[in-house]
């Protein structure tokens, strides 16, 4: 059995301003790095065997906070990637759709018909699937933390459970989140879904 944890970065000035980041290198906020030491003080006494984290910037970070309370060495995923949006990146969400309304309804009429210089949905959703059949190869009856994007982590989730494309935005994960899924040959179990107790202090 495999047994995956899933983070979710901390907060960005980007999530925070609502922009699509995608693949742009946004760094954590004071409030993701806050967020992100709340979340590794949750999961400083958490058995571990692995940590993954994407390689960009705000989920690299993240990782990197955990791993001093964890002892790990943060390995890099790039798999574990977000999304990327091509020429949404850096727009706010009423941007996009000012600025590209024609392609932002195309996208979201079919995701294999991204905005310019985006990812197709079916090369996303099989990079997460490469990932995924790696992890089983190499860790079996293994707990292994990733961290990643509200996107890559959610995709990860509807690849396990067996869920439609259709649904792969039914999974929301806030900033700084855990989520917990067991994996073997006969079952799959969903032990944990957004859950953001640790970061109650904040308010």
């Amino acid at each position: 059995m495999l047994h995956l944890i899933l983070v979710r970065h901390g907060e960005t000035e980007w999530n925070a301003q609502r922009r699509y980041q995608g693949q742009s290198d946004v760094p954590l906020s004071a409030l993701g790095r806050r967020q992100a030491e709340l979340l590794a003080a949750r999961l400083a006494g958490q058995k571990i065997d692995a940590v993954y984290a994407s390689d960009l910037k705000r989920a690299w970070e993240t990782a990197q906070v955990i791993a001093v309370k964890t002892g790990l060495e943060v390995l890099s995923e790039p798999r574990l990637r977000e999304l990327k949006f091509g020429v949404l990146e850096g727009l706010t969400f009423d941007e996009g759709q000012a600025k590209y309304p024609e392609m932002v309804a195309a996208w979201l009429e079919d995701f294999n018909r991204p905005p310019e210089g985006g990812e197709p949905i079916e090369l996303f959703s099989a990079r997460i699937v490469s990932l995924l059949d790696d992890l089983k190869g190499k860790h079996d009856k293994q707990i292994i933390l990733l961290v990643g994007h509200g996107g890559s982590l959610s995709e990860t989730l509807r690849v396990v459970l067996g869920l439609s494309r259709e649904k792969r935005w039914y999974l929301e994960m806030e900033n700084a989140s855990l989520s917990e899924v067991s994996i073997s040959e006969e079952y799959v179990s969903l032990k944990r879904l957004n859950d953001t107790f640790h970061l109650a202090a904040l308010g």
